[in-house]
């Protein structure tokens, strides 16, 4: 199959981001189908240069930015970053030809807001909802853009695994709805030989995004739910490092704190300050701990892969995914210090149940297949 991924990865500037894209082009690829990658950013590039520390109409630097992210995998004439009019990468007659032979086009994440006729070419197209609840409640509160923009899609998937299930307080806007999950390339996500990493980390943003209202009641960010555990270090031995987007007024209760966009700045950069931790500790949106939709994140599955434990907040995980071993939940803060007692007193075993879970739920080869069976039926 010819299959082009549409993103944003040049808009983002980020490590997690592109390596979120990159699970997707390397599992393809090594299925054995033809990967392309688009980045259509509409009218004009609008995007923030984190070199500069400034924002940016100019398009080549995130353009340069998704070469450099991709060209090392291989990608080297299978990506386009373009506006209305220019195209960096594959040229826009080049991106015509590919949709006109192209079997699927997936649109993670984002839409592709400004419809163009060649998108209309691909025998199919998937739209994949990487933020249940709040994608669903924009619909509800009344986003025609986003709705019309999914719509466009012929199938739609979210990565909310309890999506339905009655205490699970996502509304049905957009669908009917699919599930998926974030797969992992276990080749480039090898096990972590020899570690003597200390620190329990996180890689957070912390706001970001906008809240959202649901029948009255507010569905917030991890903001929320870091502030309930905000003493943490100070009520254990355990370290804890955060490569944040945020205040650093959290390093005064004790958390290590190092600038998200310095520590995974590429995805070199984010692969590396993941493989040199412990464990992860993870904290999850406020709103997806209050709909319990049973999400779980593109970041934990590069820890599991690694053979790295998760201690992580609960959304539901429990109905869909064995959890006690490799993957520790929590609720409250008893929970997270008991968690983190356990997997420290028995940190090999959780350490081979967390690559078995990479394994079983999570690879590329588990997760691209179904997903295309899915797309194409």
């Amino acid at each position: 199959m010819t299959i082009i991924l549409a993103g944003a990865i040049g808009r983002s500037g980020l490590g997690g981001q592109a390596w979120a894209y990159l699970q997707y082009l390397l599992g393809f690829r090594a299925l054995g189908h033809d990967a392309y990658y688009l980045e259509d950013c509409g009218e004009t590039s609008w995007v923030w240069n984190w070199d500069a520390g400034e924002w940016t109409e100019d398009p080549t630097f995130p353009a340069a930015y998704v070469r450099d992210c991709l060209e090392p995998f291989g990608f080297k004439d299978k990506w386009v970053y373009r506006t209305s009019s220019q195209s960096f990468g594959m040229s826009l007659d080049q991106l015509s030809r590919v949709c006109a032979r192209a079997d699927l086009l997936i649109m993670r994440a984002i839409p592709l807001w400004d419809w163009r006729a060649e998108y209309a070419l691909p025998r199919r197209r998937i739209f994949i909802d990487v933020d249940p609840g709040f994608t669903q409640m924009n619909i509800t509160g009344g986003d025609k853009g986003l709705a019309e923009a999914i719509a466009r899609c012929e199938r739609r998937f979210t990565l909310g695994q309890r999506f339905g299930a009655p205490d699970c307080l996502i509304p049905d806007a957009g669908g009917p709805w699919l599930r998926t999950l974030p797969p992992v390339a276990l080749s480039e996500w090898p096990w972590v030989t020899g570690t003597s990493a200390a620190h329990f980390t996180s890689i957070m943003r912390w706001d970001g995004f906008q809240d959202a209202k649901y029948q009255g009641k507010t569905y917030g960010q991890k903001d929320q739910e870091l502030s309930r555990f905000i003493d943490l270090p100070r009520r254990t031995s355990q370290k804890f490092r955060i490569a944040l987007n945020g205040p650093e007024t959290l390093a005064e209760y004790g958390w290590e704190i190092i600038p998200g966009e310095v520590a995974t700045r590429t995805p070199q950069a984010y692969r590396e300050f993941i493989q040199q931790s412990r464990a992860e500790f993870g904290v999850a949106k406020h709103g997806y701990v209050k709909m319990r939709g049973g999400w779980f994140s593109d970041r934990s599955v590069c820890y599991l892969a690694s053979g790295l434990p998760l201690l992580i907040q609960d959304t539901g995980l429990s109905d869909w995914l064995p959890v006690g071993e490799g993957v520790v939940t929590f609720q409250d803060l008893p929970d997270i210090l008991r968690g983190v007692q356990e997997i420290n007193a028995n940190y090999e075993r959780h350490r081979r149940a967390a690559r078995k879970l990479a394994e079983d739920y999570f690879s590329t080869e588990k997760v691209l297949p179904a997903l295309l069976e899915a797309a194409m039926s």
